[in-house]
């Protein structure tokens, strides 16, 4: 059923065609008809369903906030903020809302929450219901990262990218690991290309099925990639709990600075909108 949906900001004025955009991404929506049929994991242990207006539940989601190191390692350009001009809950969406203003230093505002410190969980099944936004420069994620990181760092605490996306590709994701020995530029991964469609047209869910020795990862109903601890060439290290981040990059090495100019200028507000986050405990 269309409910009403309004962008509340304090942001400068969207534009009405941008509200109208929005009105019709509902009819697209993930709706109960059209989860996977592929799970093998029931039990549910975390659940947003982002039914209550304003911000994110603080009892599931906390924030990262400024540049990180080197733009969070990645030379990212935006600053993270925990403002509603970023991030807000609105008519059952999170909206995390990428802006080209000026803030601390940073040409651009973006917003990445995660579950660290309020939910973790070792193996099982995460999922999240997602419509992806357009052009070059943007970089959203629904990835996991091993709760030991403040203590043993990054690679060596592992971490599972459920789906990353460049929005100059709107018909590909990519799902990979990390680990000692098979990071960044070594990273597994497997790109899975939309046939017939996009990303950022409408809602789709991307998932991993996880267990011991395996990560398997599913967009929608399709299965599309599977990595095991004989792929990798290091520690098989994804055997502890992780928790859960969302972000919406702004440049970066994964996928370049925007565009400024020209007929494929990247236009502002960007938006990445989740339906639902859900995790299900390993069987």
């Amino acid at each position: 059923m269309l409910r009403n949906f309004k962008i509340k900001t304090n942001a400068p004025l969207i534009i009405p065609t941008v509200l109208i955009v929005f009105v019709m991404v509902l009819f697209l929506r993930c709706s109960y008809s059209e989860e996977q049929t592929v799970t093998k994991f029931t039990t549910l242990t975390l659940q947003d369903e982002f039914s209550v207006d304003g911000a994110p539940d603080s009892t599931l989601w906390t924030y990262d906030t400024g540049t990180g190191t080197n733009g969070w390692g990645n030379n990212e350009l935006q600053y993270y903020t925990d403002r509603t001009e970023n991030i807000t809950v609105q008519n059952g969406v999170l909206i995390i809302t990428a802006n080209k203003e000026n803030l601390n230093g940073s040409a651009y505002t973006s917003a990445r929450i995660k579950t660290q410190g309020l939910f973790e969980q070792q193996y099982g099944r995460f999922e999240a219901c997602m419509r992806l936004p357009y052009g070059q420069g943007m970089w959203p994620a629904f990835w996991l990262l091993g709760n030991n990181i403040n203590s043993v760092g990054w690679p060596q605490c592992g971490e599972i990218d459920i789906m990353e996306y460049r929005g100059q590709k709107p018909t590909l994701i990519q799902g990979a690991v990390h680990g000692p020995g098979y990071s960044a530029g070594n990273a597994i991964s497997k790109s899975y290309d939309l046939v017939n469609s996009r990303f950022d047209t409408k809602f789709h869910v991307f998932g991993i099925e996880w267990g011991p020795e395996y990560i398997n990862y599913y967009v929608d109903d399709v299965l599309y990639h599977q990595i095991t601890s004989k792929d990798v060439t290091g520690e098989w290290v994804l055997n502890r709990p992780f928790f859960i981040i969302i972000n919406l990059a702004v440049g970066g090495d994964f996928v370049g600075a925007p565009n400024v100019s020209g007929p494929n200028e990247t236009v502002f507000p960007q938006y990445l909108l989740v339906d639902y986050v859900r995790a299900y405990s390993y069987n």
